[in-house]
């Protein structure tokens, strides 16, 4: 047999498979192409591919057989039996050392359980999340590898270069252990619903609020896709706008209003409950599009549940539409500041290592999050990578307090007004809950106590003979009860 010629295979030839491919010819690496199908490799080589460096691959046998070691293969097939199942057939191929890459949208368990089956057998594992789309695949997407740390020297050049570049820099670097780059990814894709949210509410206010027309918004986006709001979602958000339909009306306004969803966001917000972390705006997005998919109940309510009476806005639309974009910017700092919450705990309960400025540079290109405020982020972690959060920041602590009074003035306007604004709502009720020395959680606490003997702990400097400082305490509030009290957890 030819002596081995391929730097790198991959497995699967749907759009972001090719465009990866072709993507990854461009930067001078040979790519051998397989598909379970293989007379979509045929057609592949015969079309997008012709003239290229790609070399096909027609059974699983030979796409081993074509790599140079250690062999380096990407799967980019369906999460979940489908990843296994082809890590299974790749396994009597190769030889100790070479590296299984997932580039699907896996869940982060899966990949954990990969990296320690596949390391116990000698081989190396690395999830990577995948963002950019088709676009970002075949131009330069944002690549988030993780998994065996031994695989990063041996990758690291050919995605390095076909990733998207931003200021000569890669938007890629190893992001930690075992299931730490498909666990970025699912948080990348949880702020990425947060984004989308807080634009379409940014939209629903300018729209039903001030009774503006679709260009009238589109004009105002690209004006905000000029200052700290330039980025990838704004930008594609006036475009949407602006694209009529063949009558000459906006098109934006002919699509049902139900939004579909993957689960990424659903399994951010999932993670952030186990990890007891305020994720409150990805949560609230996800929840948003739930609400969206209640359309005909919707539709019965709006006939029988009356809001407020609409009145015409009489203020200053400048001020209103200049507080909107600062409700907007603030509410995204809330997003990340809780992303980057979720991580950090996660990194400490998995002990993984992560590179938390390295994660914002990735982010600055290639992928839908990308946007100039991502470099604010990296900024502030190479400054302090043991940063506790985005508001112990200058830059983005003072941010915050210049958007106050426009981020509360939009939030009041909206609730009078009665169009919903879970996003911004509940970005600011995080921002004034975290900056809260007290919270009601005291009250919480009796209640437990009371009907179920949960114990509370004393505030220090409130203690006396029957408070002690540091102890459980169950109290008898009722005369009725007795003195033993119910084991305590924390949720």
């Amino acid at each position: 047999m030819a002596a081995p010629v391929g730097d790198i295979g991959l497995i699967g030839l749907a759009v972001m498979g090719q465009n990866l491919i072709l993507n990854m010819n461009d930067k001078g690496f040979t790519v051998v192409a397989y598909n379970r199908t293989t007379s979509k490799v045929d057609h592949f080589l015969a079309n997008e591919a012709k003239g290229t460096k790609v070399v096909g691959a027609w059974s699983i046998e030979e796409l081993c057989a074509k790599l140079k070691r250690p062999r380096k293969i990407i799967l980019l097939v369906k999460a979940g039996p489908a990843v296994d199942s082809f890590i299974e057939q790749l396994i009597p191929h190769l030889e100790p050392g070479d590296i299984i890459i997932d580039g699907g949208n896996s869940h982060y368990p899966d990949s954990i359980r990969r990296t320690k089956e596949l390391e116990a057998k000698g081989f190396l594992f690395v999830g990577s999340g995948v963002s950019g789309g088709e676009e970002g695949a075949r131009h330069g997407p944002s690549l988030m590898p993780g998994g065996s740390p031994a695989a990063w020297p041996a990758i690291k050049e050919i995605f390095q270069k076909t990733a998207a570049q931003v200021n000569g820099e890669p938007c890629c670097d190893w992001v930690g252990e075992t299931g730490a780059g498909h666990y970025v990814k699912m948080v990348h894709n949880g702020i990425e619903y947060g984004d989308m949210q807080l634009i379409a509410e940014a939209y629903d206010i300018l729209k039903r609020g001030l009774g503006l027309h679709e260009d009238e918004i589109a004009d105002i986006f690209t004006t905000w896709n000029k200052g700290v709001l330039d980025s990838f979602l704004i930008e594609i958000t006036a475009n949407i706008l602006r694209f009529k339909d063949d009558d000459g009306e906006p098109l934006v306004t002919k699509i049902l209003d139900q939004a579909g969803q993957k689960g990424t966001g659903k399994w951010t917000a999932i993670a952030a409950l186990d990890a007891g972390m305020p994720v409150t705006l990805i949560g609230e997005a996800v929840f948003a599009r739930c609400l969206s998919g209640l359309k005909e109940e919707r539709i019965r309510a709006s006939k029988v549940i009356a809001g407020p009476q609409k009145e015409a806005f009489k203020g200053d639309k400048k001020q209103f539409i200049d507080d909107l974009e600062q409700a907007l910017y603030a509410s995204k700092i809330m997003s990340y500041t809780q992303g980057f919450m979720l991580m950090r705990e996660t990194a400490k309960e998995l002990n993984w290592n992560l590179n938390y400025a390295g994660i914002a540079r990735m982010w600055r290109g290639g992928c839908i999050i990308k946007s100039v405020f991502l470099g604010d982020i990296t900024s502030a972690y190479q400054k302090n990578q043991n940063l506790e959060s985005l508001l112990f920041d200058d830059f983005f602590n003072k941010a915050a307090h210049k958007a106050q009074p426009g981020w509360r003035r939009i939030v009041a306007q909206a609730v009078l007004w009665g169009i919903p604004t879970p996003a911004f709502s509940t970005a600011l009720a995080f921002f004034d809950g975290y900056r809260s020395e007290i919270v009601p959680a005291n009250i919480l606490q009796a209640q437990r106590d009371y009907f179920g003997a949960h114990t509370f702990k004393v505030l220090l400097g409130k203690e006396n003979a029957k408070l002690k400082a540091g102890q459980d305490i169950h109290i008898n509030w009722t005369g009725r009860g007795g003195s033993v009290s119910a084991s305590t957890y924390s949720a």
